[in-house]
């Protein structure tokens, strides 16, 4: 982390999932992402560096939100297809 980034919190949910998108790269697909245990997910987030966020802050909806940004995140990083596929 850069001295110039700004803590991270849970409601930074898509700074968040670029993160874990920097991490985990294309190990995980759509479906993938979205069958990854909120425990593991949670452990997850609260390694990356420069998160200020508490296990104890965490919801559901925090992690349902930076699932879906995550997902958005994999779909960007993906190759476009030709037309006609």
């Amino acid at each position: 982390m850069s001295h110039f980034e700004p803590p991270i919190n849970w409601a930074d949910h898509e700074d968040i999932a670029q993160k874990l998108y920097e991490r985990f790269g294309d190990d995980f697909n759509e479906g993938k992402i979205y069958r990854i245990r909120f425990t593991d997910l949670l452990e997850w987030i609260l390694q990356i560096p420069g998160f200020e966020g508490t296990r104890e802050q965490s919801t559901e909806g925090h992690l349902e939100m930076i699932q879906s940004a995550w997902v958005y995140e994999w779909r960007d990083g993906q190759p476009p297809t030709p037309k006609g596929e």
